[in-house]
């Protein structure tokens, strides 16, 4: 299962507004405020990647006030003992 943490920059003045909607997203698990470029980090998942595309691109950035988002992946099919030495 694909987990994904999903920086998203929002339009000034619009917040709280999106945190309340990004709240109600089924998908994702956690958000938080952030200081800086971006305004939140959520942290969504779902059954493979196709999916959680579609709930980035379908339920995320649609919200009304998300300007921009930013994504980084992973999976659990990924083990560390493949890394090898780092």
């Amino acid at each position: 299962m694909p987990i994904g943490f999903v920086l998203i920059r929002t339009e000034l003045g619009q917040e709280r507004e999106v945190y309340d909607k990004l709240l109600k997203v089924k998908g994702i698990k956690e958000i938080h405020p952030l200081f800086g470029e971006y305004d939140f980090i959520a942290k969504v998942n779902a059954k493979d990647f196709n999916a959680l595309g579609r709930l980035i691109v379908n339920k995320i950035r649609t919200v009304k006030g998300v300007t921009d988002t930013k994504t980084l992946t992973w999976s659990w099919a990924v083990k560390w003992q493949e890394w090898g030495s780092v």
